[in-house]
C-alpha cells in the first residue's frame, strides 16, 4: 500500500481510500458485464464531448500526467463527479481488461446507484 502511495502522480486529488477503491471496483465489475462503460482517455473523452455522463475514475498512478490532465477540468465543467484510484493494475483488473487502464467512466445504472452516490460525496479536488 505505501509503494502505491509513494507512485501518485501530484494531481491525484482526491484519492479514494482502502474502503472506497474497494466499492468503486465492485461498481466497475457490475458496469462491465452490463457494457456500460468507457476504457482509455480517447475513448471517454469523445464521449463526454458527445454529452455522455458518467462518473470517471482515474489512476493516481499515471505518469506523464500530461495524458489525462485535462479531463478532470473538462468534468468540473460539466458538474460531473470524478475520482483517483491508486493503481491502473488494479483498475485494469476490475474492469477486466488485458492492458493497464488509466481512466474509466462508468455510466449512471440503478444496478449499482449506491456506489454511484459514495463517488458523489466524496470532495472534489480545488
Amino acid at each position: 500500500c505505501q509503494q502505491l502511495l509513494a507512485n501518485q502522480n501530484p494531481i491525484a486529488q482526491p484519492l479514494a481510500s482502502h474502503h472506497p477503491t474497494r466499492k468503486l471496483y465492485k461498481c466497475i465489475k457490475k458496469a462491465v458485464k452490463q457494457k456500460q462503460i468507457r476504457r482509455g482517455v480517447k475513448q471517454v473523452q469523445k464521449f463526454l464531448n458527445k454529452g455522455e455522463k458518467g462518473i470517471m475514475m482515474l489512476t493516481g498512478d499515471t505518469l506523464p500526467i500530461e495524458v489525462y490532465c485535462h479531463l478532470p477540468a473538462m468534468y468540473e465543467d460539466r458538474n460531473l463527479p470524478y475520482d483517483y484510484i491508486a493503481s491502473k493494475t488494479d483498475l485494469r483488473a476490475a474492469a477486466s481488461s488485458k492492458r493497464p487502464t488509466r481512466v474509466i467512466m462508468v455510466k449512471p445504472r440503478e444496478a449499482y446507484d449506491e456506489c454511484l452516490g459514495e463517488v458523489q460525496s466524496l470532495p472534489l479536488a480545488l
